[in-house]
């Protein structure tokens, strides 16, 4: 499986708290969604406002599409949500 992830900014709901964005697997355009929650609690975002949530994503995009990535691989590329408690397992798990 073939997982990449254009540098487009996320899409933020306020009334989801998450930011979406995508990944191309194997050619497919699939969307992925960070919450709030995750972004908060494991990469810095200081509250669920649009300003906060986009800086953390930007700052750990690397962090972010690696723990989305093997999630997207457990799925087999179904859309996805990542939320904090999975990139806590994630991280205290597989992150290298």
């Amino acid at each position: 499986m073939q997982i990449n992830f254009p540098k487009e900014v996320p899409e933020y709901s306020g009334r989801e708290l998450t930011l979406a964005f995508p990944a191309m697997v194997d050619g497919e355009r699939v969307e992925c969604m960070i919450t709030a929650e995750a972004l908060e609690d494991h990469f810095g975002a200081a509250s669920p406002r649009i300003e906060d949530m986009l800086g953390a994503f930007s700052t750990h995009r690397e962090r972010i599409e690696a723990a989305t990535r093997r999630l997207l691989s457990e799925t087999g590329a179904q859309c996805v949500v990542l939320r904090s408690g999975y990139v806590r397992f994630y991280e205290a798990n597989w992150r290298a």
